[in-house]
């Protein structure tokens, strides 16, 4: 699959997703996808499960997506995932097969205040 197309998919996903589109949001899966939340050590198996659970999820959801890089069958996402309000920062690992997602792996990270000590070092961001 041309990257060009790839970047163009994760586009659509990603905005579908933002949308609360769960039929567009779940085209770029296999119907055998893998999705995997390491920190809470859950694993859902097929498209139609991967779907159901985003559907199910109660809190109003907003996407903002920050980058996307990758080439061949392994894309990185990175985005802030907003839960009614409350911004988490994601980084969305996908695998793709025969043009479409086989795994994807998502890691969550919530904010927290910077260290005093490096105050001097930085430049605050958002």
């Amino acid at each position: 699959m041309d990257d060009q197309v790839t970047w163009a998919a994760l586009q659509r996903h990603w905005a579908a997703s933002d949308a609360n589109d769960f039929e567009a949001e779940h085209d770029i899966y296999r119907e055998d996808a893998v999705l995997d939340y390491p920190q809470s050590g859950e694993r859902i198996h097929g498209r139609r499960n991967i779907q159901e659970s985003r559907f199910v999820q109660p809190n109003a959801k907003r996407f903002t997506v920050s980058r996307i890089v990758g080439g061949g069958d392994l894309w990185v996402s990175e985005f802030v995932l907003s839960y009614d309000g409350v911004p988490s920062y994601v980084v969305s690992i996908m695998e793709f097969r025969d043009g479409l997602v086989a795994h994807e792996t998502q890691y969550f990270g919530d904010r927290f205040d910077p260290s005093p000590s490096r105050a001097h070092l930085v430049e605050r961001v958002n």
